[in-house]
């Protein structure tokens, strides 16, 4: 016996407690992983040795582990924060050196718009152009648009809605719109201009004849169709099939079951066109005063799809009034989804996307080099990442509003902890006892 294995085992104890002090210190440091000290012995090497009497001269730490295991995930109420649900590493960049990798997902945006973590390294991915299609190329650092969302004119409308064939027909040869009693039904929508301003739009249906229907229009008060002499004249009208809905069917048509007709004319009242399928082009809106006193721009080729629409015992009723346009917006908030997508959502109820977040994985993670800060590099051990989009192969998907929790098991590192404690009395032990023999050694003189 000798104090080399003491000593030995004095140091390989030391090294393992602290690898376990730091495991337990980073119990709650989200996207943290444990380690495990490994050890190896060790033996004095001998050309002329025999191995049945070679004794070991102690122990050491070969490598300390990091434990890549998945950890618990954790709901936050901050959209940007992230989890990653299976393998793979975020990407970032210091705007120095290589790409450094995490598993912490607490982000944020800095001052110019581009997402970060908290030692201010920038998040990499696929960035979107501004029509929101991601074209997955060479990742960069992803940044938001602080410019906002350009406004869109309004080029479709969908209708859907059912008509009372109950309804009496309307009174009158015309149309007042002060006047009730000069239509059956009427409803409304915003549309926009090119510029982004809103135009309120009204529809007015007045029942002619049995199945028949008139629609006039009018924009911000104003009727879009005028005759000569600046009456209200309608921009289609709609014929219903005498068979009458069927709900259970769906063909082409204004009535389910049954096809109609939808007619339009121009502003002398002339027919334009005969439409079938329930699809008709609105006439264009002239300019009309907005409430800021300017004059809008004409809004021309409006697609309006009238084609679920139908003819009823019940009820007039809209099911669904839509159109395409939209005002300008501001960006008000972002949400990331599965797919890493960055969803940039504005003030005008708009959303598209802003990005989309690559990841990387490796063939031996345990080879990473950690940096700190909860960041690792790659290195000849780690092999070169492999890159991807979360849920693609062996990646895993993201989860907004959540974090992942340090993967240690701190009962565990407890009773770690009372072992390695108690390996270290007794290598102590080893010591002294090797001093007592050396002590009654010196004795015997």
């Amino acid at each position: 016996m000798g104090f080399q294995q003491g000593l030995s085992g004095l140091n390989v104890s030391a090294r393992n407690l602290e690898v376990i002090g730091n495991n337990v210190a980073n119990t709650a440091t989200f996207g943290a992983k444990t380690a495990r000290a490994e050890f190896s012995d060790m033996y004095a090497a001998a050309l002329n040795g025999s191995g049945n009497n070679n004794i070991g001269i102690g122990a050491m730490v070969s490598t300390v582990a990091q434990q890549f295991t998945q950890g618990n995930i954790t709901t936050t109420e901050n959209p940007m924060d992230l989890a990653i649900n299976g393998g793979g590493f975020y990407q970032l960049s210091d705007g120095q050196g290589p790409p450094i990798y995490s598993r912490n997902g607490q982000f944020k945006l800095n001052r110019e718009g581009f997402i970060v973590n908290n030692e201010g390294h920038k998040l990499l991915g696929y960035q979107a152009d501004k029509q929101g299609t991601i074209i997955p190329a060479q990742a960069t650092a992803l940044q938001l648009p602080t410019s906002g969302i350009e406004p869109n004119r309004t080029d479709k409308i969908n209708l859907e809605m059912t008509f009372d064939s109950r309804s009496k027909i309307a009174t009158g040869t015309g149309i007042n719109f002060d006047d009730p009693n000069s239509y059956n039904f009427a409803t409304s929508q915003t549309v926009f201009d090119q510029k982004g301003q809103d135009i309120g739009l009204t529809y007015y249906m007045r029942k002619t004849s049995a199945d028949n229907w008139d629609v006039f229009a009018t924009a911000n008060g104003t009727s879009i169709q005028q005759d000569g002499a600046g009456d209200p004249m309608r921009i289609a009208s709609i014929t219903f099939a005498a068979a009458g809905g069927n709900p259970t069917t769906s063909v082409p048509g204004a009535v389910q079951g049954d096809p109609g007709t939808i007619t339009t004319y121009d502003a002398a009242g002339n027919p334009l066109a005969t439409s079938s399928d329930g699809f008709f082009a609105m006439p264009d809106i002239p300019s009309v005063a907005m409430k800021s006193g300017a004059m809008t721009e004409i809004i021309s080729g409006i697609q309006f799809n009238m084609s679920k629409s139908a003819e009823y015992g019940a009820s007039f009723a809209v099911t669904n009034l839509s159109q395409t346009g939209y005002s300008p917006g501001q960006l008000s908030s972002i949400n990331i989804e599965q797919n890493g997508i960055v969803m940039a959502r504005y003030s005008n109820g708009q959303s598209k996307p802003a990005g989309q977040i690559e990841l990387a994985t490796f063939r031996n993670p345990q080879g990473l080099q950690p940096l700190g800060g909860n960041e690792w590099t790659a290195t000849f051990a780690s092999g070169d990442p492999v890159m991807g989009i979360p849920g693609d192969g062996n990646m895993g998907v993201l989860q907004s509003g959540a974090l992942e929790e340090s993967n240690v098991d701190l009962t565990g590192e407890l009773v770690n902890m009372i072992v390695a404690q108690r390996m270290y009395q007794a290598n102590a032990q080893t010591i002294k006892t090797e001093d007592q023999v050396l002590q009654t050694l010196v004795n015997l003189r």
